[in-house]
């Protein structure tokens, strides 16, 4: 059972793949956002490349836990996604993933650029591990 993770932002949509037995969590891609058909048709490829049983999106709530315009545009496509895909569509909590990712990379002393263009796929990742973890 393979599971997708989306760290789904205005420009780019982070994406992660679980391994078969659901313990790790590894980056797929950046997917640059051009339209919902764009977005959808590339998921749909990826979903089929890997038999995707189960979505986890990203919801970036405000820090004091409440929904605001943002979380509540990710709420909208995780619905979009869940009629288009007919799978599970699992929303989880990503306050402070990008931080995370982004120290991770530091630490890794990835360069400013590079870590441009893995940022949204980094996230995706720790936002699929932290679902991945709590499930176990």
């Amino acid at each position: 059972m393979r599971i997708l993770g989306l760290d789904v932002g205005e420009k780019t949509i982070g994406i992660a793949i679980s391994d078969e037995l659901g313990w790790t969590a590894q980056g797929v891609e950046v997917i640059q956002r051009k339209t919902l058909d764009h977005d959808l048709t590339r998921l749909r490829e990826i979903i089929d490349q890997y038999e995707v049983d189960e979505i986890v999106v990203g919801l970036p709530k405000n820090m004091n836990g409440t929904i605001g315009p943002r979380a509540e545009m990710i709420m909208d496509f995780a619905k979009q996604l869940e009629v288009e895909f007919e799978l599970p569509i699992r929303l989880w909590d990503e306050r402070l993933t990008t931080v995370l990712a982004e120290r991770t990379l530091i630490q890794a002393d990835i360069s400013r650029k590079k870590r441009k263009k893995v940022i949204d796929k980094m996230a995706a990742m720790v936002i699929l591990q932290g679902y991945l973890d709590a499930k176990r």
